[in-house]
């Protein structure tokens, strides 16, 4: 039996070697390749740590309470994000933005129990907060843009795949298959 060799395709990531920015950045101008890349990602991992070093510190008796809940929280909000950009299609992100939405919004109210309680101290609670709103609105924007990608994906690719067996004058698509109402040129 012959012995079979498959050649895998890696993930042309940035190199230090290419350039003189660190290999953890993407160069400007370049379009995201992983999560990480990512600026809501970057946003929200810096929350989750923090809210991972408030879980630290609370009471012991909140251990399998208050604890547990914001950790698990502030891990579905990371998990989420960089369980969306897995997905090829935009509204299968947009799915996955809402509950890490969710998250980010029970993290806020963990915070207020936080207060309540007198478990830290007010300013900081105020610094977390203004740092779980500017991640909402981050991850707000970037749920919106790729909605706005998905009607661009619901249009363009039907004009470039007909483009061909249309030619360049002005008629309408006449695949079978095809919904689309537009005239190609």
């Amino acid at each position: 039996m012959a012995e079979v060799y498959y050649k895998v395709k890696t993930l042309n990531r940035y190199s230090a070697k290419t350039s003189d920015k660190p290999a953890d950045r993407p160069p400007e101008g370049k379009p995201f390749q992983t999560f990480e890349d990512l600026e809501v990602y970057q946003l929200a991992r810096g929350f989750r740590k923090a809210i991972y070093g408030v879980a630290r510190r609370l009471p012991d008796f909140e251990k399998f309470g208050l604890v547990s809940q914001m950790r698990r929280a502030a891990a579905s909000l990371t998990n989420n994000i960089s369980e969306g950009h897995g997905r090829y299609r935009y509204p299968d992100q947009i799915k996955f933005l809402l509950p890490a939405r969710g998250s980010l919004e029970e993290l806020q109210d963990d915070l207020n129990i936080c207060l309540d309680e007198n478990y830290l101290p007010a300013a900081e609670i105020k610094l977390l907060k203004q740092q779980g709103w500017r991640v909402l609105n981050v991850l707000n924007g970037y749920a919106v843009t790729c909605g706005k990608r998905k009607l661009r994906a619901r249009i363009q690719p039907c004009v470039t795949r007909h483009r061909n067996r249309l030619g360049l004058r002005k008629k309408r698509c006449s695949l079978q298959m095809c919904r689309c109402n537009f005239l190609t040129l």
